[in-house]
């Protein structure tokens, strides 16, 4: 069974910066795609940033310039450097990840706990 875990959230002031981590636990295969989602009361769960097997990245025009989405393959780990926070990144950010497990021929889609990142003064 794979497991996602967060950790690197928590309470920063407006201009500062977090660095989220994902660590993927368990018989891993492989790792297809890591993503990092974001959700604040109220609010839909959204698409913060995404980077591929081969290192693509996306971002969301809210975070562009100032978050980075990186991954280190031989730790199984993600990663998102966030910059120039802003009261509104407050939510609990999500780590998913597209993992196929070890000695499986499909991908499964697994989900972290979540961290909290709050921006405040």
């Amino acid at each position: 069974q794979v497991q996602l875990v967060e950790s690197g959230g928590g309470l920063v002031q407006p201009g500062g910066s977090l660095r989220l981590s994902c660590a993927a636990s368990g018989s891993i295969g492989s790792i297809r795609a890591i993503a990092w989602y974001r959700q604040s009361p109220g609010k839909e769960r959204e698409l913060v940033a995404r980077i591929t097997s081969d290192d693509a990245t996306n971002y969301s025009d809210s975070v562009k310039d100032r978050f980075t989405i990186s991954r280190d393959n031989g730790r199984n780990t993600g990663y998102l450097q966030m910059n120039s926070l802003k009261p509104e990144d407050s939510a609990i950010y999500y780590c998913n990840a597209v993992v196929r497990p070890a000695f499986r021929s499909r991908f499964v889609d697994c989900w972290g706990q979540g961290t909290q990142v709050t921006v405040s003064s």
